[in-house]
C-alpha cells in the first residue's frame, strides 16, 4: 500500500505534468527518452518508474534485448552513438558529482551528438525522472499497476 499519493495534490504536481508533456512534444527520439527515463529510475531503484517505461517502451516498439541489457549499455552494442551520448549524460546528471557536476568529457559527448536546444531538452528529461522517482520511491508507489496507454 503506497504511503501517499502525490496526485491528489494537483497543485503540487501542475508543473512536473507540463514538463512531461512538454518531454513528450520535444522533438526527442521517444525510444531515445525512453531510455532515459529507464536508466535514470534503474540508478535511483525506483520500481514503479522501471515498471511503467518498460511498458511504455516495449508498448513504443522497443526491443525487450535493449531493455534488458540497459543496465550494460556500456559493454552492449545495441546502442547507438546518439543514445550513449544520452545515456551518459542521464548518468552524469542524476549522480552529479559533488565536486565537479558533469564531467567535460560527457558534455563533449553529448554536444556532439545533440544542438543545444537537444541538449537542453534531454536535461528536462532527466530532470523530470528524477523528479518523479523522487515521489514514487518515498510514497512507495503501487509498483505493476501501471497500462501504457496506446502508441
Amino acid at each position: 500500500m503506497p504511503r501517499f499519493n502525490a496526485t491528489k495534490r494537483p497543485d503540487a504536481m501542475k508543473s512536473l505534468f507540463a514538463l512531461g508533456e512538454y518531454v513528450r512534444n520535444c522533438g526527442l527520439e521517444q525510444s531515445l527518452i525512453e531510455l532515459v527515463l529507464m536508466r535514470a529510475s534503474q540508478l535511483n531503484g525506483c520500481a514503479y518508474c522501471l515498471d511503467m517505461h518498460s511498458k511504455d517502451a516495449r508498448a513504443a516498439g522497443e526491443t525487450e534485448q535493449r531493455l534488458y541489457l540497459l543496465q550494460a549499455w556500456r559493454e552492449a552494442p545495441f546502442y547507438s552513438a546518439r543514445e550513449r551520448a544520452a545515456l551518459a549524460w542521464c548518468e552524469a546528471v542524476t549522480r552529479l558529482d559533488p565536486v565537479h557536476g558533469v564531467p567535460d568529457e560527457v558534455y563533449e559527448q553529448a554536444r556532439a551528438q545533440f544542438g543545444e536546444k537537444e541538449l537542453i531538452d534531454l536535461n528536462m528529461a532527466v530532470i523530470l525522472i528524477n523528479s518523479w522517482n523522487r515521489i514514487a520511491v518515498p510514497s512507495q508507489a503501487d509498483v505493476g499497476s501501471y497500462t501504457p496507454a496506446k502508441h
